[in-house]
């Protein structure tokens, strides 16, 4: 039996350590500008837009907060604000050109990443890795750890 306690922390810096290849990956892509937050906005955005409030909820923080966010990757030309089409008070959150492009170097870098740590598994602890994984994350949000 492996020892259970360490399993929190290993899971908790394997994915400091990927979040931080991704970034240096992405900087050396041209998007230097953009964090990681940014990132765990971009695939709400991504997923047909969003509201500054669905952001919000995704994110885990305040409106207001979330509103910052909005005005810095709008003022970058990764979002845009447009009409909702079911609330005319409303405006929903969709990625530029830009904000596709770094969306598309994000998953590029994220594979580049996980490559060496795959290929040191071997295909079939790897399989059993992403099942294992599989079995116990949800469908929920991604968060950043701020």
């Amino acid at each position: 039996m492996p020892d259970i306690d360490l399993v929190p922390f290993l899971l908790l810096r394997a994915s400091s350590r990927l979040v931080d290849g991704i970034q240096e990956r992405m900087a050396r892509r041209g998007f230097a500008d953009v964090r990681p937050a940014h990132g765990f906005a971009f695939t709400v955005i991504a997923r047909g837009g969003a509201t500054a409030g669905r952001l919000a909820e995704h994110l885990g923080v305040t409106k207001q907060a979330a509103a910052q966010m909005v005005q810095e990757l709008e003022a970058k030309g990764y979002v845009s604000r447009a009409p909702h089409p079911d609330d005319s008070r409303a405006k929903v959150l969709v990625l530029t050109r830009r904000g596709r492009a770094c969306t598309r170097a994000a998953e590029a870098s994220a594979a580049e990443e996980l490559r060496p740590w795959l290929d040191g598994l071997g295909p079939r602890a790897a399989t059993a890795l992403v099942r294992a994984l599989s079995a116990y994350a949800d469908d929920g949000p991604l968060r950043p750890t701020w």
